[in-house]
C-alpha cells in the first residue's frame, strides 16, 4: 500500500513536523522517534494512547500507524467507568504515554510503555509501514449519548481518502502551517489536525491550551490555518473588538475552518465584519471521517456545510427510506453518506454495525439537513435531539438557535421539543443571557423568531440558564437539557 505519510521518508529531515509550545520536532526527529516506539509494537495487534494534548501522543500514533497496529486514543478526562469499558472492549496489549504521566487507576493496570519524544539521531532506520489498506490504523470511541461508547474501527485507507479529499477541497499543501488548540483523541484534533499536516509535509504547532492571544501569535508568526470549534471561534468574535492583532491575525490567514458543530450565523458574521475573511464549515463523524466541505474557491455562507467531497456518495432520505430529490433549501431529510471515508465496524457491536448501515451499504448518519438549489448541504440537526415535529412541520433546531443569538439579550442558546398534546411537539428555548437580571422573556423571544423565521417555529416555553452543558468538543449535550 502507499504510505500514510511519505514525507517522513522522503521530504527534508529538518522541515518542522509538530511543535507543542516550546517543544518542537521536525521531520528527521519524528520519524526517529516513532521508529523507535514502533520497534517495540511489532508483536502487539492493538495499543491505546494517553492522548494528552503534548509530542509524545503524536510520536505514540504516529508509532503505532507505521508498526502496523490498531491506535485507540484515550481521552485524559473520561472518568473511571467509561475509562474501564473502553479498556475493557478494546483489550490493548500496551498503554503509551509520557514518561511520568499521571495516570489513573483503569490504566496502570496494563503494561505501559513509555513514549521518548526527545531524540537527538534523525537516522530512523525503516520506516516501512506494515499494513494493508483495510486494516485497521484507530479505534475511536464514540460519545456514548445513548450508552455505552462504541468503537468505530477506522480503516487506513479512510484516513488517506479523507485527508486527501480535504487537501483537494482546501488547496492545503506542504507549505500549510496549522495551528489549532484541540484534542487528540477525536477524530477532528487528531485525524485532521495531526495526521493532515503529516501526510502533507507540512507542520501543525498545536496551542496546548485555547487562547485568542495564542492564535493571534500564531498566525502573525508564519502560521496560514486554523481549525477550530465553534466554542473557539465564539470567542474570538467576542474578542476581536479589543485585540487588533487577533485582528491582524485572521486578516491575514489563509483559511478559517470550524467543525464538530454548527457555527452560529451571529458569529460568522462578526468574523466576517471585524476581518474581511469568512469561516468555512466541514462535516463530519466519527465513523465517516469528513463528507463534506465548503471549498477554499467557493462561497462561505454561514449556515451551509459545502458540497460532498471527492469520492463522497450523499443522499438525504425520508423516514421510509425514499430518497429526497428536492434540491429546495426547504425538504429535510437524513444525511447517508457512501465511500472511502466510512469505518469499518464498531468494535465487538455486529448488532449496532449492521443497524448502521442500509443493505446496499448506505451508512446512516442520524443527522438531517436540506439540499440548497447549488447541492451545498444544510443541517439542521440530529434526528434523536434536533428535529421537532410540531403542527405538521419538520423543524430544525439549527436555525431556531441561529435566530435566537441574533437577540442582544441572548449570549447562549438551545433549542429542543418536548411532547404537546395539540402539537405533538412545542418548541423549547433554553437560554443564557446576556444580561442575567434582565432576561428576555417568552413573549419578546417568540416574537424576535416569528418574525426572522416563521410563525410555526417560534418558542412555546423559555428557560434561562446560567450556563449550557457542553461536551470536550463545546457541543451541547441536549439530552442533559432534556432530562432536567
Amino acid at each position: 500500500m502507499s504510505s500514510l505519510f511519505p514525507a517522513l521518508t522522503d521530504g527534508p529531515a529538518d522541515r518542522p513536523a509538530l511543535r507543542f509550545g516550546d517543544r518542537a520536532l521536525t521531520y528527521g526527529q519524528l520519524g526517529a522517534a516513532a521508529a523507535a516506539v514502533a520497534g517495540r509494537l511489532r508483536d502487539a495487534r492493538r495499543v491505546a494512547v494517553w492522548a494528552a494534548p503534548e509530542l509524545e501522543t503524536t510520536v505514540a500514533v504516529t508509532a503505532g500507524l507505521l508498526a502496523g497496529v490498531a491506535v485507540v486514543p484515550l481521552n485524559p478526562k473520561s472518568g473511571e467507568k467509561e475509562l474501564g469499558h473502553i479498556l475493557a472492549d478494546s483489550a490493548p496489549e500496551l498503554v503509551l504515554a509520557a514518561p511520568g504521566a499521571e495516570l489513573p487507576v483503569a490504566v496502570r493496570d496494563l503494561t505501559l510503555l513509555d513514549v521518548d519524544a526527545d531524540v537527538t539521531d534523525t537516522a530512523p532506520g525503516p520506516l516501512e509501514e506494515r499494513a494493508g489498506d483495510e486494516d485497521p490504523a484507530l479505534i475511536v470511541y464514540t460519545s456514548g449519548t445513548t450508552g455505552p461508547p462504541k468503537g468505530a474501527v477506522i480503516p487506513r485507507r479512510a484516513i488517506a481518502a479523507t485527508l486527501d479529499a480535504l487537501a483537494d477541497a482546501w488547496q492545503w499543501t506542504g507549505e500549510d502551517v496549522l495551528v489549532h488548540g484541540l484534542p487528540l483523541f477525536h477524530v477532528h484534533g487528531l485525524v485532521l489536525g495531526v495526521l493532515g499536516p503529516l501526510r502533507r509535509g507540512g507542520s501543525v504547532r498545536h496551542l496546548g491550551r485555547f487562547t485568542t492571544q495564542g492564535v493571534a501569535r500564531e498566525l502573525n508568526s508564519g502560521a496560514t490555518m486554523l481549525f477550530g470549534v465553534p466554542t473557539m471561534y465564539h470567542r474570538i468574535a467576542e474578542a476581536l473588538p479589543g485585540e487588533p492583532e487577533l485582528v491582524k491575525a485572521l486578516s491575514g490567514a489563509r483559511l478559517l475552518v470550524s467543525g464538530s458543530a454548527a457555527l452560529p450565523v451571529h458569529d460568522h458574521e462578526r468574523i466576517a465584519a471585524a476581518t474581511g475573511r469568512r469561516v468555512i464549515e466541514r462535516y463530519g463523524m466519527t465513523e465517516t471521517l469528513m463528507n463534506t466541505s465548503v471549498r477554499a474557491d467557493g462561497e462561505a455562507r454561514p449556515g451551509t456545510v459545502g458540497v460532498p467531497l471527492p469520492g463522497v456518495e450523499l443522499r438525504l432520505v425520508e423516514e421510509d427510506g425514499t430518497p429526497v430529490t428536492a434540491y429546495d433549501g426547504e425538504t429535510v431529510g437524513e444525511i447517508q453518506v457512501r465511500g472511502p471515508n466510512l469505518f469499518t465496524e464498531y468494535l465487538n457491536r455486529p448488532d449496532a454495525t449492521a443497524a448502521a448501515f442500509t443493505a446496499d451499504g448506505w451508512f446512516r448518519t442520524g443527522d438531517m439537513a436540506v439540499r440548497e438549489p447549488d447541492g451545498s448541504v444544510r443541517i439542521v440537526g440530529r434526528k434523536a435531539t434536533d428535529l421537532i415535529k410540531s403542527g405538521g412541520y419538520k423543524i430544525g433546531a439549527g436555525e431556531i438557535e441561529n435566530a435566537l443569538l441574533e437577540h442582544p439579550g441572548v449570549r447562549e442558546a438551545a433549542v429542543t421539543g418536548e411532547p404537546d398534546s395539540d402539537l405533538g411537539e412545542r418548541i423549547v428555548a433554553w437560554v443564557v443571557p446576556a444580561d442575567p437580571q434582565s432576561p428576555p422573556g417568552l413573549e419578546e423571544l417568540a416574537e424576535h423568531v416569528a418574525r426572522r423565521l416563521a410563525p410555526h417555529k417560534r418558542p412555546r416555553v423559555v428557560h434561562h440558564l446560567q450556563a449550557l452543558p457542553r461536551n470536550d468538543m463545546g457541543k451541547i449535550m441536549k439530552r442533559a437539557l432534556s432530562h432536567g
